[in-house]
């Protein structure tokens, strides 16, 4: 059987009306060698109906079913299943461009050395409507990417194409990464290959409520935080602790893990950049956070005005707690 040049790798989990659309996006492709690997992640809502519907008129397709396990466990076995040399991410709710694979596999043509590729996204809603926003500007050149990295994912994961072997050699996806899988390869991938985003958009990524940014906030920034302090640790020629971890180690205990003074304070401080404006998460799991923070830095100016914030949002015994702890401070 001839190898195709690219391995596309969707899972699928009660992806709904969003699911017919991303898989035509990909049939539609001008660019036409790939498999099409779809894991139905153990869908209660007749997702899995629709993937063998389209298996069985495309026999690119490759339809996997299997009981509810994760989006990690799903790209992992998709890519030990992968036959072609490049795997192409695509999630269930986005919408690729036609000619997303005809650039990208142009680009890689071009630039032998690199091994791992994104590009930008026009945002769609709910109904597929473009939303007028600006564009994200994201670095494009390898040099560019690392630098930023610190600051965050700065690859769109639904936009890559990787070298199968990279991904191998590399172990796939991390299971303690459930919420920032991505950030994590990309920085376990930095000693391995050169990496560069494209300025073309080239898929319609869709926002919607139950997305993991919108759903898991701040188990995907502790998890940000933590795949950035594996990567400064393996840097530094240390041995990576999460490896002998089977979930993520926690605020409090991030110090002693990485043996770093000031971890859990840069933890504490990048997870409120990214919640300050959620009072109901505040209130919540970041609110033990939010109280450390304080305890750390002192009363600034933008953590008095978390107090009504939090008030306006009825969380009050929270407030009056923050408010103390502030004059404490």
């Amino acid at each position: 059987m001839t190898r195709p040049t690219i391995s596309v790798a969707m899972s699928v989990y009660d992806s709904g009306p969003f699911l017919r659309p991303a898989i035509e996006s990909i049939l539609s492709q001008t660019f036409t060698d790939f498999e099409f690997l779809i894991v139905n992640d153990g869908s209660r809502d007749g997702s899995g109906a629709v993937i063998d519907d389209y298996a069985r008129a495309d026999s690119r397709i490759v339809a996997i079913h299997q009981e509810n396990r994760g989006l990690v466990s799903s790209l992992n076995r998709m890519i030990a299943m992968a036959r072609a040399p490049w795997i192409a991410r695509m999630d269930s709710d986005d919408i690729a461009l036609p000619d997303r694979f005809a650039k990208q596999i142009a680009f890689f043509d071009d630039n032998p050395d690199h091994g791992l590729l994104g590009a930008n996204s026009f945002i769609i809603d709910t109904t597929g409507d473009r939303l007028d926003r600006p564009p994200v500007s994201r670095p494009l050149c390898h040099d560019d990417i690392v630098a930023n990295f610190r600051d965050g994912v700065n690859l769109h994961h639904p936009t890559i194409m990787v070298r199968t072997d990279l991904m191998r050699n590399v172990g796939g996806y991390r299971a303690q990464f459930r919420f920032a899988q991505d950030y994590d390869l990309y920085l376990r991938l930095i000693p391995h290959t050169k990496m560069a985003n494209l300025n073309d958009p080239l898929l319609e990524y869709r926002v919607h409520s139950d997305q993991a940014g919108t759903k898991h906030l701040f188990d995907q920034t502790l998890s940000s935080v933590v795949a950035w302090l594996s990567h400064e640790a393996r840097m530094a020629g240390r041995p990576d602790p999460v490896d002998t971890f089977d979930t993520l180690p926690q605020i409090g205990t991030l110090d002693a893990v990485f043996e770093t003074r000031g971890a859990d304070s840069f933890a504490r401080s990048r997870i409120l950049e990214r919640i300050i404006y959620s009072p109901d998460i505040l209130a919540g799991e970041g609110y033990d956070v939010l109280i450390g923070h304080v305890r750390e830095t002192g009363a600034r100016p933008h953590l008095w005005r978390v107090v009504p914030r939090l008030a306006r949002a009825g969380h009050f015994t929270h407030a009056a707690r923050l408010g103390a702890a502030l004059v404490a401070a």
